[in-house]
């Protein structure tokens, strides 16, 4: 066969879209850009030359994601989705190597590891979803490769503790790549730069999907040291992102409010929510630092299908280690939210 083993082996990506109206399933923001920014966008576009190629490296959208920040502009690497550059981590570190990280946890990780034909090493997380850290400290002693650790972490929600994670990049400072996946960050109001200024092995791995409401734009970045970033840089595709991309990326930089006052409202509502849930007996809602939470239930088969029934999608995870009876709802609009509230009260007590 002329394909490589590995990319036989491994599985496909799976996803199944619904067209049920209220979707509360893929942890995107509820909020699409309003009229007045995407008229601005349309403005921003009427300048691009479409016959001319892009940066080479989105090097105006680095630039002005480097004055948001307040980060060096050589430190960062975009790239068409933060899921392009989880691929090319494991390029950089992982290919001949090990690709470690815990489980249950993103399923691009593995995946990736899989294709690419890394050893991969899965620590499972204990009980209350906290880091096994005696078992990674022991493979990070005795390997080398790429570390992938989200957080908060997905699909969990949970958020690790800032002395677990500098333990971590401490014991991984020799032989690892270390990557931090804060793609949630906002909703946790956590940051981990203050770990790269003194660790030239750690990335920050962030995307414009989630808080910035861009997930059908297609854009991801890290943050690291300009020493790493120069190599990491190397594995994406030159011109790969187009100026559609970062046009509209840079209209979201120049409107941090409307970018704020959607965050809010999202924290808002998943306390609203999740506290609405707690009073429902037949379930149990699990504590979230991000724009979605786990709920477990007796019988969530049930739950889901009346659901979507009801015209409600949300995400099954009960089939994960750990997550036995679990399903995963993102946080949607205050609309979508009582929707999803009224039909959950109803049909709970049936599962």
């Amino acid at each position: 066969m002329f394909l490589r083993s590995q990319i036989i082996a491994a599985p496909a990506y799976n996803f199944t879209p619904h067209l049920e109206p209220i979707k509360l399933d893929q942890n995107e923001s509820p909020y699409d850009l309003p009229l007045a920014l995407k008229k601005e966008v349309l403005a921003r576009l009427e300048s691009i030359l479409f016959n001319r190629y892009p940066d080479l490296g989105a090097e105006g959208l680095r630039h002005k994601l480097s004055k948001h920040l307040n980060y060096p502009e050589k430190g960062i690497v975009i790239s068409g989705g933060s899921n392009v550059l989880i691929q090319a981590f494991v390029m950089a570190a992982g290919i001949g190597h090990q690709v470690l990280t815990v489980s249950p946890t993103f399923s691009v990780y593995p995946l990736q590891a899989k294709l690419l034909g890394a050893n991969l090493v899965e620590c499972q997380l204990n009980p209350d979803f906290s880091l096994p850290l005696e078992n990674l400290l022991q493979k990070l002693s005795s390997g080398q490769g790429v570390f992938f650790l989200a957080n908060p972490a997905a699909p969990t929600a949970n958020l690790f503790t800032e002395k677990d994670i500098e333990t971590l990049a401490e014991a991984s400072k020799d032989n690892w790549l270390f990557v931090l996946d804060e793609a949630y960050h906002q909703f946790s109001n956590t940051d981990s730069q203050h770990l790269l200024k003194h660790y030239d092995h750690v990335a920050s791995l962030r995307t414009f999907s989630k808080a910035f409401g861009l997930g059908g734009v297609r854009l991801g970045y890290a943050l690291m040291q300009p020493s790493l970033a120069e190599h990491i840089q190397k594995l994406i595709l030159p011109f790969s992102v187009s100026a559609l991309q970062t046009s509209i990326a840079e209209i979201i930089l120049e409107n941090p409010e409307w970018v704020k006052t959607r965050i809010e409202e999202i924290l808002q509502e998943r306390t609203r929510v999740m506290q609405a849930l707690s009073h429902v007996k037949e379930l149990e809602v699990l504590p979230s630092h991000t724009n979605f939470f786990l709920m477990r239930i007796k019988n969530p088969d049930h739950v889901y299908q009346k659901l979507l029934e009801a015209g409600i999608v949300i995400r099954r995870q009960d089939h994960l280690p750990m997550l036995q009876g679990c399903l995963r709802v993102s946080i949607g609009t205050p609309y979508e939210n009582n929707r999803f509230l009224d039909i959950i009260s109803k049909i709970v007590g049936e599962a």
